[in-house]
């Protein structure tokens, strides 16, 4: 297939021939919602923890006798119930992890890279900016290149100025091409790639990359 490549004032130059297996494919939503389910677990700290009633400070006598008070029975203070008693069934540090086969977590990426370029999201450009990389260059970039709403900026290999220059402008987050996953594609609105970011993903995730379906033989 093939994708347009526009300038930073939006007006396109040329066309440039892409892999299908990695920007063609019929975007697979459940693997999509896996992965990002997955990647949002694993970011999870898991440290979250609360005191039961044996680790809270206090007696464990009983407040009164059983029965003859004329009152309801009672007894620890640490009892969950009492103010200052420990939690019941409360969280305890444990880890929110989930793994996920390396083939779905690839052909979650070719969905979503796929998903954006058959919807008109991937905006392919030769450059985010000439010489310097300042923010207000990207900024007005971005800003001719229609690019109103949460974006994703893909460089071919991790460029520091990059990065610097887009952490002050809202909703605008960039990386290379290596560091591509689901929740960042499938969060962005719009992903601007260069073209050494998309020649480097097809590597990545093109090729040999790609596992046959099971069953049948890689063509010769």
């Amino acid at each position: 297939m093939n994708l347009p490549v526009v300038d930073r004032r939006g007006r396109k130059r040329r066309e440039i021939e892409v892999a299908d297996e990695v920007f063609g494919i019929e975007p697979n939503r459940a693997v999509m919602h896996q992965a990002y389910v997955a990647q949002r677990a694993n970011a999870h700290t898991g440290t979250h923890s609360t005191k039961s009633r044996g680790e809270v400070r206090g007696s464990t006598a009983k407040i009164r006798r059983q029965k003859g008070m004329g009152a309801a029975r009672k007894g620890s203070n640490r009892a969950a119930t009492r103010i200052g008693g420990g939690i019941a069934f409360g969280p305890k540090p444990h880890g929110h992890g989930k793994s996920l086969p390396r083939q779905m977590r690839r052909l979650a990426i070719r969905s979503a890279l796929s998903s954006h370029a058959a919807s008109g999201g991937l905006i392919v450009v030769p450059a985010i900016a000439d010489g310097e990389t300042k923010t207000n260059e990207v900024a007005a970039a971005l800003n001719a290149l229609g690019v109103e709403r949460r974006a994703l900026v893909v460089s071919g290999e991790h460029d520091a100025r990059l990065v610097q220059a887009t952490r002050n402008i809202d909703h605008v987050r960039a990386l290379p091409s290596s560091q591509l996953n689901v929740v960042d594609l499938v969060d962005a609105h719009h992903v601007v790639m260069t073209e050494d970011a998309v020649r480097r993903a097809e590597e990545l995730w093109g090729g040999e990359n790609v596992k046959p379906a099971r069953g049948r033989r890689e063509a010769s």
